[in-house]
């Protein structure tokens, strides 16, 4: 049974991810409304119905690429939608007029994820554009994707193709989908290398950064319990240290302490060159990680590390109390 609750940003963006596989959460606003939350902390909306004597889940979107009140409001036409029978489509086209209509009408990302995508399909599925989607066959798809090297983005494109076919068999462009009877990929998932040995390794490694700037930003990956994106983007006048808040969320004291010490001399808490925020600090992070001895721990792996562990609270107060008691306990263990 999915855990019931009024969808918020404030919620949502600090719902913990699961161990493994996934989550299912559901909105007490619009109850039809839910949200998957996987183990990679994907949050995706989506709803679910009988359709013809079959359970359905339909997939709306990922958050927050999709904001929550236009999920809520998008939810009575996809059922009424999906009620239909698929139209006939009588005039064939080609897999890359449909593949338009498909990224127009299904994919919802952000500029920069859509342009992606685009390159991607491009790159790989360019033998299949000029086919007629009806005449497409498995063994089309199992060709083109033999030839994309690595498995990672093989399996994904697989996926892809599938959902594609998925669009056009609901739309009466194709009478069965061919991608699902390939077998599918097996792809190796990366594991997060970050224990607490190698976190206590990776503070000291911290330590020792010279530059004032990289040194408070890496340790802010620790302290701030959020992606380094928005960690890095951080903005002065989104801080509030009268209620210890930082936009929605609320801070950990020694993230509090830590930004007090700091130079408010601009307009970014760590500025980057060229007048913008800090966006990529790949060089000095593969120097602290290889000080930690862990050379494949990525930025995210912190924030992924710690938000396993926190203890998930509705209540503000009560979750930045979670917040410093799990800091305290990690660094304790560290004294000892």
């Amino acid at each position: 049974m999915a855990h019931q609750f009024y969808f918020n940003p404030y919620i949502l963006d600090n719902l913990p991810a699961p161990a493994k596989g996934f989550d299912v959460v559901q909105d007490i606003s619009e109850p039809r409304l839910r949200m998957y939350v996987t183990s990679r902390g994907i949050k995706t909306f989506f709803v679910r119905k009988r359709v013809h004597g079959k359970d359905k889940r339909i997939l709306i979107g990922n958050y927050p690429q999709v904001d929550i009140e236009d999920a809520r409001n998008a939810v009575p036409d996809i059922l009424d939608t999906a009620m239909k029978k698929p139209p006939i489509r009588r005039k064939k086209i080609t897999f890359k007029q449909f593949l338009d209509l498909y990224l127009q009408n299904k994919v919802r990302r952000g500029e920069d994820s859509h342009a992606k995508l685009v390159r991607a399909v491009n790159r790989h599925l360019e033998p299949l554009f000029e086919k007629k989607i009806a005449d497409i066959k498995s063994e089309d798809i199992k060709e083109v994707i033999a030839k994309i090297s690595g498995r990672a983005i093989a399996g994904r494109m697989q996926e892809f193709v599938q959902s594609v076919f998925s669009y056009a068999l609901e739309m009466g462009y194709v009478k069965n989908n061919p991608v699902i009877g390939l077998e599918k990929i097996q792809q190796n998932r990366r594991v997060r290398p970050l224990n607490r040995a190698g976190f206590y390794r990776l503070v000291a490694a911290i330590d020792k950064v010279p530059d004032l700037i990289l040194r408070s930003a890496f340790y802010m990956l620790i302290y701030g319990f959020a992606p380094r994106s928005k960690i890095f983007s951080m903005a002065w006048e989104d801080l509030d240290f009268n209620h210890d808040m930082w936009g929605g969320l609320p801070l950990s004291d020694r993230a509090i302490v830590l930004l007090q010490d700091m130079p408010q001399d601009g307009h970014w808490v760590f500025p980057g060159r060229g007048g913008v925020h800090l966006i990529d600090p790949r060089t000095a992070w593969r120097r602290v990680a290889c000080d930690a001895g862990i050379p494949n721990l990525t930025m995210d792996d912190v924030y992924k590390f710690l938000m396993r562990q926190v203890v998930w609270a509705s209540d503000r107060e009560e979750f930045r109390n979670n917040l410093n008691q799990l800091l305290d306990s990690v660094f304790a263990e560290n004294d000892c």
